[in-house]
């Protein structure tokens, strides 16, 4: 297996750096390198997920790459469920995004064109990296490296100043997360004395319960930063500056779903510490219905499938909160394929319509449009959780073990969350691809996209399907699966389940689940087709309501006035105008004065005459004479 893991990590890297370093040849032909630097490992991945399907695991050091003293680091790979299953997961979805990319991308320029895939298959070389690390400290590079790929890709069109500033936010929102995981890894090491996994969770259960929520409250500091959790995820809705297919890549298959795996590859730990689970599922909940409310009002196509990225996301953190890692990593799976088919689907319209994307300014495109717009309408039945497809499945997984894990709260908020999701996703598709064109001139110019843009959809359009169907695969389905490595957690929820009638329960989740999600569709179709209640009167209506969700709760604006500008202030006033011209410029500027008023004065014993210098050695003498005499 060895050979197979190598290949699937490796080769993606090796198709950046033929792009990177041959730019100016590969050019136009870079997709030729690009796409099987995917699509090889993608083939490689699915061959390992069915050796270890078959019980086959995966735990080598390649070689040892820190060894001081007590710390020993290898660069090791872990195969097992978890990771077979991501990897597998990240190559396939990206591998259509590579394909879908060959026709949106078709108007850069050659340099521009290879620059682009060149940051493709590095980022899924790194996400490969923090899948399937056997340490946290490997893991940890995978981690900064998809961080500095997103900063790379989003901030690709860096000649604009919003995407420039889109990917600096990105980077640096990244970083103040990254400092919690980084005291954590510290934390990890000083306590059980190493960082490769098998030998910290064996060893988990020896942490004192303080200690372990400390450590595992601040690798989820790190997860917040990643994954666009409360209160870090003020940087995902801005990432749409970059290209749409990269929209897709990170908000579906990697860098945001590197938090939830984490957390469920770090099971043994936060079994450890309650506390923090709970602080888990709340912030998920929290996070996904206030997510969910601000995708209500916004116009903007892509802006709206960002919310919505968010949302779903602390749905994932929910799933892992209450202890039910494998349905959480269940909705990251689903997830992946109706979110990287809307993405696709919007890049589609985009594509059509010149780079438009306000929502008002479309309608009536199913009828110029019919691949994009079918396939976009599954994504959306797929998300608000529509049986039998994936979203489906998945979610209500989640919230079933919520609501049996005692987390009637967190289930609730989940619930109505499902329903204002199918709310918002349905007022996307209506304004978009139903009604009367509301800009004709819009309508006149779009056009279906070629099939290099269209497959990709119909491909993760049935994926959008049939995913979800895994739950019911034997031995457990996908869920079964995965707790085989997972069995504490596993045990804590189906015990949690039996003690409340949870089997009992469940047919009556369903229903409620499934009539709130009709609900939020037939309530779009009313406001958005039949115009009752008229959407304008009800934001008039509102009004209040409406500014706040309209305006993001004006979180930007209160992080710029509590923390950026006064540290651009303080920066500004203190650190430069005092610290570095005053006092540090003062002193070498000082120090060079006095320099400079030694040698004038030095300077001037130095006249280049004999008598004087005579005069001076007669002194001397006299001086050192008299010294003599006195002493």
């Amino acid at each position: 297996m060895q050979k197979l893991v190598l290949g699937v990590v490796f080769i993606p890297l090796l198709g950046a750096a033929i792009n990177g370093l041959f730019c100016w040849k590969t050019r136009r032909k870079a997709h030729w390198i690009a796409v099987p630097a995917i699509a090889i490992p993608a083939v490689l991945a699915f061959m390992i997920l069915l050796r270890v399907m078959k019980g086959e695991r995966f735990d080598h050091v390649l070689y040892w790459w820190i060894a001081l003293g007590g710390l020993k680091i290898p660069v090791g790979f872990l195969v097992d469920e978890l990771s077979a299953m991501m990897m597998s997961m990240v190559t396939f979805i990206a591998t259509w995004i590579h394909i879908y990319s060959i026709g949106y991308m078709d108007h850069e320029d050659d340099i521009s064109y290879a620059r682009y895939f060149t940051y493709l298959n590095l980022f899924v070389f790194f996400m490969l990296i923090l899948v399937a690390a056997n340490n946290y400290l490997l893991m940890f590079v995978g981690w900064e490296g998809v961080g500095l790929c997103s900063y790379l890709l989003i901030g690709y069109w860096y000649e604009k100043i919003s995407a420039a500033n889109a990917g600096m936010k990105a980077f640096i929102t990244n970083r103040i997360g990254d400092f919690g995981f980084t005291i954590a890894l510290f934390l990890i090491y000083k306590h059980l004395g190493s960082l490769i996994f098998h030998d910290v969770f064996a060893l988990a259960h020896e942490l004192s319960v303080p200690l372990a929520t400390l450590i595992t409250l601040l690798l989820f500091m790190g997860a917040t930063g990643k994954s666009a959790q409360i209160p870090l995820y003020v940087w995902l809705p801005d990432a749409m500056e970059g290209p749409t297919p990269v929209s897709s890549l990170i908000h579906a298959a990697t860098m945001v779903t590197a938090g939830v795996y984490m957390i469920a590859r770090s099971h043994a730990l936060f079994n450890v510490a309650p506390f923090t689970m709970e602080v888990v599922a709340v912030v998920g909940a929290a996070t996904a219905m206030f997510a969910a409310s601000m995708a209500l009002v916004n116009n903007d196509l892509k802006r709206v499938l960002a919310f919505s990225t968010v949302s779903q996301l602390g749905y994932m953190f929910v799933g892992v909160g209450v202890g039910a890692y494998a349905a959480g990593i269940f909705h990251l799976f689903t997830h992946a394929f109706f979110k990287g088919l809307m993405f696709l689907c919007a890049g589609s319209v985009m594509h059509a319509l010149h780079g438009e994307l306000d929502m008002q300014k479309m309608g009536g495109l199913i009828n110029k449009m019919k691949i994009t717009g079918i396939t976009f309408i599954i994504g959306a039945l797929a998300i608000a959780g529509v049986p039998p497809l994936a979203g489906f499945w998945s979610k209500d997984s989640i919230l079933h073990h919520a609501f049996v894990s005692g987390h009637k709260v967190v289930w609730f908020i989940g619930t109505v969350t499902a329903g204002m999701t199918a709310f918002y996703m349905f007022r996307l598709i209506f304004l978009t691809f139903f009604g009367e064109p509301r800009d004709k001139h819009l309508y006149e110019h779009a056009h279906e996209n070629p099939p290099v843009m269209t497959i990709p959809l119909i491909v993760l359009a049935v994926g959008s399907v049939l995913a979800g169907l895994l739950a019911l695969a034997p031995n457990g389905g996908f869920e079964g699966f995965i707790n085989r490595i997972m069995r504490t957690a596993h045990e804590m929820v189906t015990h949690g389940a039996e003690h409340a009638g949870g089997h009992e329960s469940g047919l009556a989740l369903i229903i409620i689940s499934v009539a709130v999600a009709v609900m939020g569709i037939f309530l779009a179709y009313s406001m958005y087709i039949k115009r009752v209640p008229d959407p304008v009167t009800m934001a008039q209506r509102f009004r209040p309501i409406y500014l706040v969700l309209y305006n993001r709760y004006w979180v930007d604006e209160l992080y710029f006035a509590l923390f950026i500008n006064p540290t651009v202030g303080i920066s500004r006033h203190v650190l430069w105008k005092i610290v570095d011209v005053l006092i540090i410029d003062g002193i070498v500027n000082g120090v060079a004065g006095l320099c400079s008023l030694i040698g004038s004065v030095v300077r001037r014993i130095q006249t280049g005459y004999i008598p004087d210098y005579a005069w001076l050695v007669i002194i001397g003498v006299v001086i050192v004479c008299g010294l003599k005499i006195l002493l």
